[in-house]
């Protein structure tokens, strides 16, 4: 497999401003002339493997947030974007690269307005509809917008994090459990009910009985959160500088889930123990007190500078298809809207509840990654209540499948064990793909009517 070039010339350009060096000092530390640097810093060559080094050597930068994903991230979001059939040709990716790289605010100002237009188009009402009133500003949905918030903040949020392991310390519970005496709130268990539910008033808070242990604690220090972080989840919040009330609102409960996740398994305890236990994730649950989906969501928020753990991608998917939760710190992008690819293990996990999947796969850009599914299905835990049917991958390059326990036993050098997967039909490349719902958009198609293939039509170039 070749090895990609590196464009990251508005991180190199950061590094330099937070080092606060000029061009020419910051080139001599680097060992590059001046003219190489600005190219570098401009994007018009690649990131070489001597100012890499001299990075991390000469300044002890973490090196990886040079292609910390971003970009790619950005870039696979624009193809999916370019691929509706409002837009006629799909630019060159070399050009998308570029854009991403050099003008990223702009490109998500893009992503933005054609999210608008979708919606639009799908509650077929007129554009004006989907622009703002007096503002003239696009009106993203609440719920896309904190989707996309902390989509492009690698799902990791730094000051929340930190101060939730600060809080729960070596026993979160039990800190939790004196934190909500100390503000004389009780604790009841119903089999009635919400999953969790507070009243300010007589001070009590109820959880389910039919919920799991790990789903009453993660509800209690959500509720923690919501007590005592009000000042860090408002500041966060000002920071992100939602553009509606009911954004706010949403993002607020995602600070809570995310201080919740982060105190039940707190970074540097929850990082080592993946590294001892070669991320086995039933391990891990057990000692934390969580639950796998938890397990698997934390694994793929391990991004603090300095600190990071394996990059995994992390996805949730229903019966239908649809992509409920949804990040990647790997070079693998999610479909922004629809479903995740039909050849992809995860939707394999509903028919072996309670069971890992293992599967290696290949992307058509001929990154090979190890995909571990499972199904998390909640049970509703009466006669005649619904169950809620999930299932989960996570999953990392397969350079990192030494680190994983899951690996044991898959020939990783075969290139004949790995499966052929995609990410979105309209701008997947694969020409023989049997799951194929959609044409892509950026090739030909030629029909023939005396032959018939697995597709009616033939993909050209």
């Amino acid at each position: 497999m070749t090895q990609k070039k590196l464009y990251a010339g508005v991180k190199l350009n950061e590094i330099r401003t937070r080092l606060g060096l000029t061009q020419k000092v910051f080139a001599a530390k680097l060992g590059v002339s001046l003219p190489y640097l600005n190219q570098m810093e401009n994007n018009h060559r690649p990131i070489s493997t001597t100012v890499v080094l001299a990075l991390a050597q000469e300044f002890g930068q973490d090196v990886t947030e040079l292609s910390a994903g971003d970009t790619e991230r950005i870039v696979g979001d624009m193809r999916e974007a370019l691929s509706d059939p409002v837009f006629s040709d799909m630019p060159p990716l070399a050009d998308l690269r570029l854009a991403a790289s050099n003008a990223p605010a702009l490109t998500r100002a893009f992503l933005e307005l054609h999210s608008a237009y979708r919606r639009s188009q799908e509650r077929l009402v007129t554009l004006d509809a989907a622009l703002g009133q007096a503002s003239g500003r696009v009106t993203v949905s609440p719920w896309e917008e904190v989707r996309d918030f902390f989509h492009y903040m690698d799902n990791y949020i730094d000051a929340v994090d930190r101060t939730a392991e600060h809080f729960g310390g070596d026993n979160p519970m039990a800190a939790a459990m004196k934190t909500l005496e100390s503000r004389r709130v009780t604790v009841a268990i119903t089999e009635e009910g919400d999953l969790r539910s507070f009243d300010p008033e007589r001070r009590e808070l109820t959880l389910s009985a039919r919920s799991s242990p790990a789903t009453r604690n993660f509800q209690i220090l959500h509720q923690i959160a919501l007590l005592t972080q009000n000042d860090l989840l408002d500041a966060t919040l000002d920071l992100a500088r939602f553009q509606s009330a009911e954004a706010r609102a949403i993002a607020r409960i995602g600070l809570a889930n995310y201080f919740a996740g982060a105190a039940l398994l707190p970074y540097g305890r929850f990082r080592a123990a993946a590294r001892e236990t070669r991320h086995d994730l039933e391990r891990l649950a057990h000692r934390f007190g969580a639950s796998i989906e938890q397990v698997a969501h934390r694994l793929s928020t391990l991004q603090r500078a300095g600190e990071k753990g394996v990059p995994f991608f992390f996805v949730r998917v229903d019966q239908a298809g649809n992509i409920t939760k949804r990040h990647s710190a790997t070079r693998l992008q999610f479909a922004r809207f629809g479903g995740a690819c039909p050849l992809w293990n995860v939707h394999r996990a509903f028919e072996t509840p309670s069971h890992f999947l293992r599967q290696l796969a290949e992307t058509p850009d001929g990154e090979r990654y190890l995909l571990l599914a499972r199904d998390v299905s909640k049970y509703g835990g009466a006669w005649g209540a619904p169950d809620r049917r999930n299932s989960i991958a996570l999953g990392c390059e397969v350079g990192y499948a030494a680190q994983l326990v899951y690996a044991d036993g898959l020939d990783t050098a075969n290139p004949a064990a790995y499966e052929p997967i995609g990410t979105s039909c309209r701008i997947c490349e694969r020409r023989n793909c049997q799951q194929r719902s959609f044409p892509p958009l950026e090739r030909t198609l030629r029909f023939s009517p005396d032959r018939r293939r697995v597709l009616p039509y033939e993909i050209g170039d």
